[in-house]
């Protein structure tokens, strides 16, 4: 009796470890559009693929932008919260326009070589510091946005990405105290033009990273409470139906923790800022021949707990 008391104790405890990570309903911010609407909004999506709950008219006080609700920290999510446990009106998600979770962030920072299976596929060692680059701000477009192929690029490629928003002001964070800087998930597409990464510019990858449209993200900003383990996540990349990456975030070198720990010794982080933490094989440049996106062709990047995104390339 007395082992089996103590194992129904250990049991409860563990339970109470895991619920925080397992909320009964998912946080998903989104910013939106609708017709009846002036200007963006901010909302929830009610589920992965649901409709919208409109969180501005559910408080009239709160910000407008992800930025700005964001930088209010646990003020604007605790009226989040509130707008989740109430049964509001939801929007048909035939009814509004998906932005990106967040639009204009301080800073887009990226990892080069960070899963281990894209190592092996490029026959390179795994990198013993993080790689890092970026992309500007106004690469960023929405969820269901187009790919623009630009004029001066032959060799655009597919990169499906897990990204990181900052929500919380840091410098010199260790990666004990990392986490608590994170608002949470979404997904990303790292567009890439190969020939002016790879060949062009001196092989400074920043030009070939940062066309306008090379950075679709969405649909929705998932809380880091609502998701149960960032680095256990399948992720892919499908190209017109077929499936072109597929791997794991258990494959990433450096986990989202050691990428702010190793990030803010040189930049301080503010809120909306967003990190691109690497991509799994399977991408185009590395095929046999190589494969380039062109026009007419549908990208789908989608994560498992943060949702689908897809992008018509034009």
């Amino acid at each position: 009796m007395l082992v089996s008391g103590r194992r129904r104790l250990l049991t409860a405890l563990l339970q109470a470890q895991k619920w925080p990570f397992q909320p009964s309903r998912d946080m998903r911010l989104v910013q939106f559009q609708a017709p009846h609407l002036v200007g963006p909004h901010l909302g929830l999506e009610s589920g992965n693929g649901g409709g919208v709950i409109d969180l501005n008219a559910f408080d009239p006080t709160l910000p407008k932008t992800m930025t700005q609700f964001l930088e209010q920290g646990e003020a604007s999510l605790s009226v989040a919260r509130r707008a989740l446990a109430a049964q509001l009106p939801v929007l048909p998600r035939s009814e509004v326009t998906f932005l990106a979770p967040v639009t204009r962030p301080d800073k887009v920072v990226c990892v080069g070589m960070n899963y281990v299976d894209h190592c092996k596929e490029q026959n390179v060692p795994v990198p013993k510091e993080p790689i890092i680059f970026s992309k500007f701000a106004s690469s960023i477009v929405g969820p269901y946005d187009e790919v623009v192929l630009p004029p001066e690029s032959q060799e655009v490629d597919w990169e499906v990405e897990l990204a990181v928003v900052i929500g919380k002001k840091g410098k010199h964070i260790k990666a004990t105290d990392a986490m608590a800087h994170v608002a949470g998930f979404t997904v990303a597409h790292d567009v890439s033009a190969r020939d002016w990464q790879m060949r062009r510019n001196g092989k400074q990858w920043l030009l070939g990273k940062t066309f306008d449209t090379f950075c679709p993200l969405g649909p929705a900003l998932v809380t880091k409470d609502s998701v149960a383990d960032p680095h256990n996540l399948k992720i892919c990349c499908r190209v017109n139906g077929e499936v072109v990456q597929s791997s794991n975030t258990n494959q990433m070198v450096f986990k989202t923790e050691a990428l702010i720990a190793w990030v803010s010794q040189f930049v301080t982080f503010y809120p909306g800022d967003i990190i691109l933490t690497g991509t799994p094989p399977g991408v185009g440049v590395f095929r046999k021949p190589p494969v380039f996106l062109k026009k007419g062709d549908e990208v789908q990047c989608e994560i498992e707990e943060l949702g689908v995104i897809v992008n018509k390339v034009v």
